[in-house]
């Protein structure tokens, strides 16, 4: 393979896994213009259409599917054969692609951006929202965050957090009106303010726990959405029953009284927040870096919201 064949594949990679030529040609330090003279000389050589050109997105066609299917992956491992033939003596640098929860972005990645670019400053993040359960290595993402029992098979976890409370929480105006439940069957009785997975769009139940037994409820009420800038403030306005991950807005309403909580002794704990990464793939140095930092281990303290997980080399 010559060269800029390379180059024309490596470009097309970019291109569909960014789902932009703008996020494309940022990575790989080309113009917009230029990228797409790339992507067109690799459509005319191969004589086929490869993505599908809209003013607000870009999609791969059938043909472009199949060939970033079979060629992604080669190019990854490219990469990893070049990364660890350099080994430990590399320096963290390039482009770091994070896919996460927006719980994890706002608990755990956003309040030490400031620490990690100082210590790193050859290293892009590109940070990507993703409540919705992305494959991270299809997408092109070097690393995922997600709850423990979320996680993708054939991957290396790494604990950021302890485990997670779920709760069932409403505003007491609501309740003054329509009384708490006592057992998850009262639900029936209730609205309840569901949640939707972004991309498969099915809502999530409602899985309780009490002394060995399980339940999973599926209710109905006047609010869905798929984020918590939503939800949390439905919540707050009296419309009905929340259930979700104690996140701070939740925690922070129960403390001032704004929510309170609901069959407590039915909700579980979940598996806390983790880091993954294919087991396949060579642990950059970009990405090593990355962990130490939200494990405060580049501080060399302990920090009580996070625990280091024996899953990092």
């Amino acid at each position: 393979m010559r060269g800029s064949e390379f180059a024309e594949l490596k470009a097309f990679v970019a291109v569909v896994e960014r789902s932009s030529f703008a996020r494309a040609a940022d990575h790989l330090g080309l113009s917009p213009s230029a990228l797409s003279q790339v992507i067109r000389q690799l459509e005319a050589r191969l004589g086929v259409r490869l993505l599908n050109r809209t003013t607000r997105s870009v999609s791969p066609t059938e043909p472009g599917r199949r060939l970033h299917e079979r060629i992604a992956p080669m190019l990854r491992d490219m990469d990893d054969a070049v990364a660890q033939a350099v080994g430990a003596n590399a320096r963290a640098a390039g482009t770091l692609r994070i896919n996460t929860l927006s719980m994890a972005a706002k608990k755990v990645i956003a309040p030490r951006l400031g620490r990690f670019a100082q210590a790193h400053p050859e290293v892009v993040l590109d940070i990507v929202i993703d409540d919705g359960l992305s494959d991270i290595a299809g997408e092109g993402f070097d690393a995922g965050i997600r709850v423990g029992g979320r996680l993708q098979k054939d991957m290396v976890a790494v604990r950021l957090t302890p485990d997670i409370e779920l709760l069932a929480v409403a505003s007491p105006g609501y309740l003054a009106r329509f009384g708490e439940p006592g057992t998850p069957a009262d639900l029936s009785q209730h609205a309840c303010i569901n949640w939707r997975f972004p991309g498969s769009g099915k809502l999530a139940g409602w899985e309780f726990r009490k002394k060995g037994k399980t339940v999973e409820y599926f209710g109905e009420g006047t609010v869905i959405s798929n984020h918590q800038d939503i939800i949390v403030p439905a919540a707050l306005q009296g419309l009905g029953i929340l259930y979700a991950y104690n996140d701070d807005g939740i925690a922070e309403a129960l403390q001032d009284g704004r929510l309170k909580r609901v069959l407590a002794d039915w909700s579980p704990t979940v598996p806390g927040l983790f880091l993954y990464y294919s087991s396949r793939r060579y642990l950059l140095p970009a990405l090593r870096a990355f962990i130490d930092c939200l494990l405060d281990r580049d501080l060399g303290s302990d920090d009580p919201t996070l625990t280091a997980s024996t899953g990092v080399p």
